[in-house]
């Protein structure tokens, strides 16, 4: 099973495996913790945790207590609260390394970047968001928020995830519509319509847009890329403030690079794929 079959059947939640034999719930659970902080809430205790993630505060405190023996976890000093520590980084490295495609786009996403004086980024599926892998971003402090390797950003609610929905075959589209529509019904309540929209923007354009649907001051596109191989999907993005999106910039200007950029880098890579 793939892993985005595996998403789409709603097997990244962890009662689905309940009576599994071969299912090692407590290892899950550990990794359930893990993936808990996020950019808003980079610090939390035992009680937090255990509220968020509805485990006992026994079990989480075993998990907790591991974790920092092991690196994973560290004490932040001030509160006595947990956030995660540096032995986490190296487990997604070698993900990272074996992309060749990232050092190949990197120069083409930072002239982008530079020119629309905004954020490129790379992205992958991540259970029901959109990672990225690879970004780069003009070198004004005010696009610090809108980009960084490892930052999830919403499915439907984004241009990038707009666009993986518009690269997979009808099938698996359909497939991944229902499982988001089920697996996270608010997201599919506020974005739905949107998402319907951006895939008829993508027929019409060839890339997606997103007009501040979830932060007012941040616009983007989305174009799929096909060269990536193996089945596996990528999707990659513009970012830019909401004033550099207006009176026709995305669809005449932003979106149109982006496509070329894509474009070319599919030029690129296919014929070396083949060769």
């Amino acid at each position: 099973m793939t892993y985005l079959s595996a998403i789409q059947q709603g097997k990244p939640q962890l009662e689905d495996f309940e009576g599994d034999p071969q299912f090692a719930m407590t290892l899950a659970k550990g990794l359930e913790l893990l993936s808990a902080f996020t950019p808003e809430k980079p610090v939390m205790s035992n009680k937090e945790l255990s509220t968020l993630l509805g485990m006992s505060k026994s079990t989480v405190s075993r998990f907790t207590y591991t974790l920092t023996s092991l690196g994973y976890m560290t004490i932040e000093k001030q509160s006595g609260k947990f956030q995660l520590g540096t032995a986490v980084l190296p487990i997604g490295y070698p993900l990272l390394a074996n992309m060749a495609i990232r050092p190949i786009a990197r120069p083409l996403m930072s002239e982008l970047a530079e020119s629309i004086r905004g954020s490129v980024c790379m992205g992958v599926l991540d259970r029901l968001c959109i990672t990225y892998v690879e970004t780069s971003r003009h070198r004004s402090v005010f696009n610090t928020r809108m980009s960084d390797i490892g930052l999830s950003v919403s499915l439907a609610g984004s241009a990038i995830g707009r666009a993986y929905f518009c690269g997979l075959a009808p099938e698996a589209r359909t497939m991944l519509l229902n499982t988001l529509r089920i697996k996270k019904p608010e997201e599919w309540a506020r974005h739905s319509d949107a998402l319907e929209k951006g895939m008829e923007d993508y027929k019409k354009h060839g890339f997606c847009m997103a007009t501040g649907d979830i932060f007012p001051d941040v616009y983007g596109v989305g174009v799929p890329f096909s060269g990536a191989g193996q089945g596996e999907l990528l999707v990659f993005n513009c970012v830019v403030h909401s004033y550099q999106g207006k009176n026709g910039a995305l669809e005449n200007d932003i979106g149109p690079r982006l496509l070329s950029m894509v474009k070319n880098l599919e030029s690129f890579v296919l014929p070396h794929k083949r060769s």
